[in-house]
């Protein structure tokens, strides 16, 4: 893998920037290479391609599209062991949740492959008046580190089927592996353009993508701070922005749940993937009579769990990603404990047993005031909030005491009841009774979580404009 080149114009070619960043194992800080980052001028030149190809794309038959997307498809799938064992080494994922986000990449082939051949570009409203749907234009995906090769892919795909070239931008918490599925697809032969990638960091390369004329919209997973600057810089200019940001998802353990089987797998959920993930449910909200139940079940979980090297067979998790998120949350861990917030087990600094790397130790804090800085911000690490309410009413109103509504999780042996609260949930996503993953829903949130859609026809149709003919 060579990261000193980006894919531009459907070429390799030199980077402008100069910019030379160390890449490292998180789990061993063993060297895994080393990036160039681009700078305005490659953003530039990317727009320009991705500009000029869109001229030709944007007039594709479904059938073109198609015939792309299977030869993309088929790329990916062949890469798909090269693609897990890399986010092994570069992001520190285990070697189970490599697997999952390898199939999730294929997922969103499969879903526009399935919807792509009836979905109506063209239909009459009344006799005078055809809707027509058409391609918005050149996209900029701006993707994150904890899940890379499928955040590309779940804006790329769609948005390519969709008639629109595309831009990605890479985390440069995570350059290598946007390079390595650059790399594959090269072999799908996706015409020049269609289809282009650059590592930068977002203050130089990203700002200029988001602010320049030519891009039609951005499409961007992060954080809150990031997204709300990306829609300050696309403003002047217009553009469609769609955002998947941050969440501090609740997990209400309804009553009538069985604690010795719910708790324990929200603790799971919340620390796989060492609780990197966007939908995590980092607090737990349990009756104020029972806390003590819970909080044994929930700290026997958590200490039962293995932290370790990702390659390794039997760990739960591997390290945090990178050295700034490291820092990070050993900050915010120290600083409720110098709060006063309860700390049942964890805490910060590196697990016993383990002398290097970016390990964090299985965590859990309660009971939590529900003002503390470690209940309201994303601290994205193993870190769960135990909360207490008095009835359900308010466990609704603490679940929904926050600037977030990604996602959020209800538990209980009552069906109805279970499916009344989640639907006075504020959350784009709300799962109850740990369901098993699905693309046939669409993912996205409310409030600060951002705007839009991700998954089948919802994510598909982010990427159109919808043109009215009148006769």
């Amino acid at each position: 893998m060579d990261a000193h080149r980006f894919y531009i114009g459907g070429e390799w070619v030199a980077p402008l920037g100069h910019e030379q960043v160390d890449i490292r194992n998180p789990a061993d800080f063993s060297p895994l290479g080393t990036a160039i980052l681009g700078n305005a001028f490659d953003a530039d030149r990317a727009v320009a391609a991705a500009r000029k190809a869109f001229e030709t794309w944007r007039f594709s038959t479904v059938e073109e599209r198609l015939d792309l997307l299977r030869r993309m498809r088929a790329a990916v799938e062949a890469a798909a062991p090269t693609i897990a064992e890399h986010l092994i080494r570069e992001i520190g994922l285990t070697t189970m949740v490599a697997g999952g986000q390898s199939h999730m990449a294929l997922s969103h082939f499969d879903a526009i492959l399935d919807l792509l051949p009836s979905y109506p570009f063209s239909e009459a409203s009344t006799e005078r008046v055809e809707l027509v749907k058409e391609p918005v234009g050149v996209v900029v995906a701006i993707t994150s580190w904890n899940a890379p090769v499928s955040q590309m892919l779940c804006k790329a795909v769609p948005a390519i089927a969709a008639g629109c070239t595309v831009i990605v931008k890479p985390s440069e918490q995570a350059p290598l592996c946007g390079i390595l599925l650059a790399e594959a697809l090269q072999d799908a032969g996706i015409p020049p353009g269609v289809f282009n990638l650059l590592n930068g960091r977002g203050a130089d390369c990203g700002q200029r993508l988001v602010e320049h004329p030519d891009v039609d919209m951005i499409s961007m997973t992060g954080s809150v701070p990031g997204g709300g600057a990306i829609a300050a810089a696309a403003a002047p200019t217009i553009k469609r922005v769609h955002q998947e940001l941050g969440g501090k998802s609740p997990n209400v353990i309804l009553p009538d749940a069985d604690f010795s089987e719910a708790i324990p797998k929200g603790v799971f959920t919340c620390m796989m993937n060492a609780g990197q993930t966007c939908a995590a449910p980092t607090r737990m909200l349990v009756p104020e009579d029972r806390f003590e139940e819970a909080a044994a079940i929930a700290v026997a979980a958590a200490e039962g769990f293995t932290v370790g090297p990702p390659d390794q067979q039997g760990v739960t998790f591997g390290p945090l990603s990178n050295e700034p998120q490291f820092m990070r949350v050993n900050a915010i861990l120290e600083e409720a404990i110098a709060e006063g917030q309860p700390l049942l087990t964890g805490g910060p600094g590196l697990p016993e047993h383990l002398d290097t790397g970016y390990y964090a130790r299985p965590t859990i804090f309660g009971p939590v005031d529900p003002d503390a800085r470690i209940a309201r911000e994303e601290i994205f690490g193993p870190v769960l909030c135990l909360m207490t309410y008095t009835d359900v009413a308010d466990a609704v109103r603490i679940a929904n005491a926050t600037e977030f509504g990604l996602s959020a999780y209800v538990e209980g042996a009552d069906s109805a009841l279970a499916r009344k609260v989640a639907g006075q949930i504020r959350a784009g996503w709300v799962n109850i009774n740990y369901p098993a993953w699905t693309a046939a829903g669409p993912f996205g949130g409310y409030k600060r979580s951002g705007n839009g859609k991700q998954y089948g026809v919802w994510g598909f149709e982010e990427f159109l404009e919808t043109k009215t003919i009148v006769v």
